[in-house]
């Protein structure tokens, strides 16, 4: 099992910035590949980011190309993701999941895919 924590949400004026935190702890070397989901209310949840584990290959919604960079650190089994330029269509709970196995572009964007997820934590964007 893999247990993952997020840290990082909270409220921000549109423009500002703000860094998400994903812990992962237990049988981390169960997972290859890590992502960010959102959900916004009454919304379908939804891909942000994600990065393979071994190498490092980033990948993002185009929504949040450009503004978002999802990152890792090797030691402290954490990945990153800074957002930048906030607007208020950011506003949701963000989720952070990890898999795994390794997936392609075809399924990476898919949140059945993902084996374990975090408690999420709350992003507010205010105009």
């Amino acid at each position: 099992q893999v247990q993952l924590v997020e840290s990082g949400g909270g409220l921000v004026q549109a423009g500002g910035s703000l860094r998400l935190s994903c812990a992962a702890s237990g049988r981390t070397f169960s997972r290859s590949f890590m992502g960010w989901f959102r959900q916004a209310p009454g919304k379908e949840r939804t891909f942000v980011a994600a990065i393979r584990w071994s190498g490092g290959s980033t990948f993002y919604a185009d929504s949040v190309k450009g503004r978002f960079t999802i990152s890792r650190d090797n030691a402290k089994n954490t990945v990153y993701l800074q957002m930048n330029n906030l607007k208020p269509e950011d506003t949701a709970v963000y989720y952070c999941a990890a898999a795994r196995n390794d997936l392609t572009s075809t399924y990476m964007y898919r949140d059945v895919m993902y084996d374990y997820w975090g408690q999420g934590t709350q992003v507010t964007v205010s105009s």
